[in-house]
């Protein structure tokens, strides 16, 4: 199994990067979102792969962060979506922006990944709302803004949910609900929090 490839970029594109190693060049598919990073890349760079082993070729998916990685092993353990369909949904959502939307059972928002129609959508939410971890979703969030500031929406409705998990509410219930309240992104936390308990008693 090859976990991870290091070497120089020869070639990116949308979809794909072409990585030089002793001499030879590996071919893998990518993410548009990991695509576009590396095009801003030079030297040495290094991906976690994942190798897909078909009758007819061997097809390897590089990613920039192991977590990504993880991510896309959980995809593609969802009956109905493939590879190429895993890699479709990371190109338009973050691992962490991911776990938000499965947490807050938010298909809608899913299904605007390619090829992942609102059946698909609710049966990944189904299959891996257990697998990830609401405090989890936000440190990794953290850690995705350590380069910019954290939005006030952003830090209101993570204090927000916080407080409802201190209440003793599921960490996915209080997400969701947070989410549906109608203009959460201009409330201040304590407003944003006595919304959501509404929300929670029905």
């Amino acid at each position: 199994m090859i976990a991870f490839v290091k070497g120089n970029i020869v070639e990116v594109s949308d979809t794909k990067a072409v990585i030089e190693v002793g001499g030879m060049g590996y071919q893998i598919l990518i993410s548009s979102s990991d695509a576009a990073k590396l095009a801003q890349m030079k030297g040495q760079v290094l991906l976690h792969t994942y190798l897909q082993v078909r009758e007819d070729a061997l097809v390897l998916f590089g990613f920039l962060t192991r977590e990504d990685l993880e991510t896309f092993r959980m995809l593609i353990g969802v009956n109905g979506i493939g590879p190429k369909a895993a890699l479709g949904i990371l190109s338009v959502f973050s691992a962490s922006d991911l776990r938000f939307a499965v947490l807050a059972g938010d298909a809608k928002t899913i299904s605007k990944a390619p090829g992942i129609g609102s059946k698909t959508a609710q049966k990944l939410i189904l299959e891996l709302k257990d697998k990830f971890d609401l405090m989890d979703a936000f440190e990794s969030k953290l850690e995705e803004t350590t380069e910019k500031e954290p939005s006030s929406a952003e830090l209101n409705s993570s204090e927000a949910v916080q407080a409802l998990v201190a209440l003793g509410y599921p960490g996915s219930e209080a997400l969701q609900a947070v989410r549906r309240v109608s203009g959460w992104e201009e409330m201040s936390t304590e407003e944003l929090l006595k919304a959501a308990l509404k929300k929670m008693s029905f």
